[in-house]
């Protein structure tokens, strides 16, 4: 009796656990919203369903995900209420069972939301004010952080790269995170490109933003450039004919005789040709 005991429970095992087992576990996260991802085995019947459970290394324990336990194949499961401590080491796995079957679970690598999410670009614009931008961060940029406390608690820097459009010089800077900041010692009337992503001591994987464009000040109108061009080239053109000038007298002084003086005329002077020969 006990050997057939056993041959039942062997051979209900090998049934139970007869799906092929889930692949391409992983959490995916971009500005700390957690969405779990997976593809079903190779032989998977279509009608087959799939069960999502989380392990936290704090609690240290298995926990089915509420709104995941029916899912069909190419569903995903979004785990951003489940993960919310973001200093914490998270991992999932799924399995797909039928009716009197099941598969194997599958885990994720080790998850953390803090290193491990990627943080999208600040939405800001850019002005100038003379030798320098001000860079105005939304509010919509900081929001995404507003659901979890630990996050916004956070030391946040914002990395800029500010580029010359005249010529593509550019520089690198991190300024404390602020709604407002402000890029001095730059040339007037220039203009430069600004794209910014916020970045901490914790996380590198930022995206950077798009250039945004602005003048440290207003350039000069055309007209009055136009205006300084002529100046200049007038200016330019008198000096060339006081030089010229200057030359021909001293060139005309050395082939003058000098005054002789008589006592019964004024004074004479006379010259002598240039094209005399001596």
């Amino acid at each position: 009796m006990g050997l057939w005991t056993l041959l039942l429970l062997h051979f209900h095992l090998a049934v139970c656990v007869s799906l092929p087992a889930p692949s391409n576990v992983s959490i995916s996260s971009y500005n700390m919203e957690h969405i779990l991802r997976f593809s079903p085995g190779p032989g998977t019947p279509p009608d087959a369903l799939f069960t999502v459970q989380i392990y936290s290394s704090r609690r240290q324990r298995w926990k089915a995900v509420a709104g995941c336990q029916e899912l069909t194949a190419g569903q995903m499961c979004n785990l951003t209420d489940k993960l919310k401590d973001v200093l914490d080491h998270y991992m999932a796995q799924v399995r797909a069972s039928r009716t009197n079957q099941t598969s194997q679970w599958t885990k994720s690598r080790e998850f953390q939301p803090l290193t491990d999410t990627v943080l999208g670009p600040p939405d800001f614009y850019v002005s100038g004010c003379g030798n320098c931008l001000i860079l105005q961060i939304r509010d919509s940029s900081w929001s995404r952080f507003d659901h979890n406390v630990q996050l916004k608690n956070l030391y946040w820097e914002v990395e800029f790269n500010v580029k010359r459009t005249r010529d593509g010089a550019e520089l690198r800077l991190k300024l404390p995170y602020e709604q407002k900041s402000v890029i001095s010692h730059l040339q007037p009337g220039v203009e430069y490109c600004v794209s910014a992503s916020f970045t901490s001591i914790l996380n590198h994987n930022a995206v950077s933003s798009e250039r945004h464009c602005a003048f440290t000040s207003p350039p000069p109108p055309r007209h009055t450039l136009l205006l300084v061009l002529g100046l200049v080239g007038g200016f330019s053109l008198v000096l060339v004919l006081v030089v010229c000038r200057v030359i021909f007298r001293n060139k005309v002084q050395k082939h003058q005789i000098p005054c002789m003086k008589f006592t019964s005329q004024p004074y004479s002077c006379l010259m002598t040709s240039l094209t005399e020969e001596d």
